[in-house]
């Protein structure tokens, strides 16, 4: 059973979540919130759908991938209502949402419905008159936790491998933003997937998603975000695990770099997306010789970052998305001025209403610092100086994260050199937040373990099993 109504088909009505439009302070809607006996239901439905036999495990893989195919269409021919959506659910800039986020998600639905009917397994050739082949097969049920930042992408993120692998799902939406996944169950029943393949819960992390993820039949869980779920499913059945859990990723900027273009991605890899990414560059070392210069620029773009309505299409940053998350951001700027660290433009609240936060950029800023050592998940821009190469690979990879980095120089050897000795998933060389679904995404360390999108992404979602046949006579 797909869960589709905002006002949902559970049994239970009494719980409700509150949705707010935070820069009017004005209530959206009440949502209906899955506990635990909504999780067993959906579950349930889950399974039943994958039951051997069912309509869904006896598809031909190519169907899947046109369901898959669909969906993207669906989605593509919502994409003004649901940058909408997304923009009153999150607060970001609805330019961004349409024009990034909602072209982001068709994309990968369409890649992976590509990939439907191609994710082969071999034959193998053990000795004796046997013949040997492996099967790829859905891992099962498989429970997904979606965050707040990226609420339609990391569905797509998350639903495409699921489905082209002919898993079933269920996912639980973040609290703060369920508005545009709800309306994507619409369009999932729409194009004709069977009952029960995929069913969307609204629901708190602490009660929805400890559920899915502690449930003994949910065969995997992937989610972005959250330490308590990861120790849910290890103390549960053993599930296969999916996990990105943020970062604190260095920016590196090599005294050779082309300083305008080095300033302007700098601003944009802390900055996009109100400064609420896993991957933000958000500590930014910039080399002793331009290090002043490079911090006044950085500096001049902040204060001409525009911040206000994210409807209006001028506007660059929007406001936080809760009121808690505005709260944390404001407390890591006292902090860091409370540190030492230089506070050079910013630092308060960029509005008399709402949760804006003014871009904030910080210098002087020390390794050992609480604001360059865990992660603020907001507009809020750390700049480092570092002398060498060695020094800087050591600083940055001084972390528990190992999401992201990036490297700035005109030398193709330098950024060889430090690309490689830094331990993240992802180096961006001259360039900051570039994605290609085709390319796999992760982290090293505490940023989490296995990998989401391109062909690597589809591992998580699938066992291999070996099968041995005896022969009378085997033959080359």
């Amino acid at each position: 059973m797909i869960k589709i109504s905002l006002f949902s088909q559970y049994d239970r009505l009494d719980l409700v979540l509150f949705i707010n439009n935070e820069w009017q302070d004005a209530v959206i809607c009440q949502v209906a919130e899955a506990d635990a006996a909504d999780v067993n239901k959906a579950v349930k439905a889950a399974r039943d759908a994958f039951r051997f036999g069912s309509p869904w495990r006896r598809m031909d893989a190519s169907h899947r991938g046109l369901l898959l195919s669909k969906l993207a269409d669906a989605i593509e021919r919502n994409s003004a209502y649901l940058a909408e959506l997304e923009t009153l659910d999150n607060g970001k800039p609805y330019a961004v949402a349409y024009t990034v986020d909602l072209p982001n998600v068709v994309k990968c639905l369409r890649y992976y419905a590509g990939w439907a009917d191609k994710w082969e397994g071999k034959t193998i050739p053990i000795d004796g008159d046997f013949f040997c082949y492996t099967r790829h097969e859905p891992v099962g049920v498989c429970g997904q936790i979606i965050p707040w930042n990226f609420p339609l992408l990391m569905q797509a993120w998350k639903l495409g491998p699921a489905l082209a692998t002919g898993n079933t799902v269920v996912m639980k939406v973040a609290e703060q933003t369920p508005l545009t996944a709800l309306f994507v169950a619409n369009l999932i029943k729409e194009v004709g997937f069977p009952e029960g393949v995929v069913n969307i819960l609204p629901g708190m992390g602490p009660s929805a998603g400890a559920a899915i993820a502690r449930h003994m039949d949910v065969d995997k869980v992937a989610f972005t975000v959250g330490h308590l779920i990861q120790q849910a499913s290890g103390s549960s059945n053993l599930k296969k695990v999916t996990l990105e859990l943020g970062g604190k990723s260095p920016n590196i900027v090599m005294a050779d770099a082309n300083m305008a273009e080095a300033v302007e991605q700098a601003h944009l890899a802390l900055f996009f997306n109100q400064g609420q990414c896993c991957c933000a560059g958000s500590r930014t070392y910039v080399q002793a010789d331009i290090y002043d210069e490079f911090v006044e620029r950085s500096a001049e773009r902040a204060e001409r970052r525009v911040v206000g309505d994210p409807f209006d299409l001028r506007t660059e940053q929007g406001p936080q998305v809760d009121q808690e998350q505005f709260n944390k951001i404001l407390g890591y700027i006292s902090t860091g001025k409370k540190e030492g660290a230089r506070l050079v433009c910013g630092g308060g609240v960029a509005s008399d209403r709402g949760y804006f936060i003014q871009p904030t950029v910080f210098g002087d800023v020390q390794d050992d610092m609480i604001i360059a050592r865990e992660e603020i998940f907001g507009p809020v821009m750390q700049i480092l100086k570092f002398k060498t190469m060695e020094e800087v690979i050591e600083r940055a990879n001084d972390s528990k994260y190992g999401l992201a980095a990036a490297v700035f120089t005109k030398d193709i050897d330098k950024a060889h050199y430090v690309s490689n000795g830094l331990r993240a998933g992802t180096v961006w060389i001259n360039c900051y937040d570039v994605f290609g679904v085709q390319a796999p995404f992760g982290g090293y360390k505490a940023s989490g373990n296995g990998r989401e999108l391109g062909e690597y992404g589809l591992e998580g979602y699938t066992e291999v099993k070996t099968v041995t046949i005896k022969v009378p006579q085997k033959n080359s």
